[in-house]
């Protein structure tokens, strides 16, 4: 009974928000959103994922449930605009995701077993595959289907998995290693040679590509791991501009030496605090 009330609840909120969008792109809803069109939302859409990512990163669940809401308005968003052009709608959405889902866990929602996580993966994969035969989208090459928005790291790193189911990759860690040392001698070779802009751009981005296959080996997130690491550069670089604040400085106003002592400073009160945890 509980449980009916509860699914009440959320189809009478999930009904409101239907009936919000439909009334804000209406005759006489708001110019604004009346004016969007898919590519217009798209990059709202990123954004709002983007602060989800926050939200989570920062466990802030009260900024998460909200990031949530706007999350969830661009999906409604979207499937208003495919309604009024006769494609779809939001219950098309909802079924596609459910049926998907069933289909995606017959060991859940069905009688198969798997001896393995590996196994299940496999399994995966190949349902997926037929997915893609079945819908018509099936591609002629294993890359197909990697969002070309995603960010480079996210997408260097989805390439290499890829890559790496049919067999294109290294045997172990020791490979995308060595490969890191040999990108980073063609990036010396060309600052020797004085080379051009593009060409240098080139050979960072072979060390990037390489990097993310190195993390993929150590299982990784490279995305995560650079997030995680400007969050740590921002936090201590404050630290810098808030300790040389206090002596009546700024950065600019400072050198190098000092700035790296109270960078140190910043480190190691980093390190202190996690011990004591």
């Amino acid at each position: 009974m509980k449980r009916n009330r509860e699914i009440s609840n959320l189809m009478s909120e999930v009904d409101r928000l239907l009936e919000i969008m439909a009334e804000l792109r209406g005759p006489e809803g708001c110019p604004w959103d009346r004016a969007q069109s898919f590519s217009t939302i798209a990059p709202y859409t990123i954004e709002e994922a983007c602060e989800v990512d926050d939200a989570i990163r920062q466990q802030d669940m009260d900024g998460l449930r909200e990031e949530l809401g706007d999350l969830l308005f661009q999906v409604v968003f979207h499937a208003r605009m495919a309604e009024e052009a006769g494609h779809f709608d939001f219950s098309d959405v909802a079924r596609s995701i459910s049926d998907k889902m069933v289909r995606r866990h017959p060991h859940v929602f069905g009688n198969r077993e798997y001896a393995s996580e590996a196994e299940q993966h496999a399994d995966w994969e190949a349902i997926k595959a037929e997915e893609k035969a079945a819908f018509g989208k099936q591609g002629s090459s294993c890359l197909d289907g990697i969002p070309v928005s995603l960010p480079g790291l996210a997408r260097a790193a989805a390439i290499g998995r890829r890559a790496s189911r049919v067999g294109f990759d290294w045997p172990s860690v020791d490979g995308p290693i060595t490969k890191i040392r040999e990108e980073l001698g063609e990036i010396e070779e060309a600052m020797a040679e004085q080379a051009s802009g593009e060409r240098l751009s080139r050979e960072v981005g072979d060390l990037l590509f390489a990097v993310t296959n190195l993390a993929r080996h150590l299982e990784v997130d490279p995305e995560a791991a650079i997030k995680d690491c400007i969050a740590r550069f921002e936090k201590r670089f404050r630290h810098v501009e808030t300790e040389l604040a206090r002596q009546g400085q700024s950065p600019a106003d400072s050198n190098i030496d000092t700035m790296d002592a109270l960078w140190e400073a910043a480190k190691g009160r980093e390190k202190h605090d996690a011990e004591k945890q």
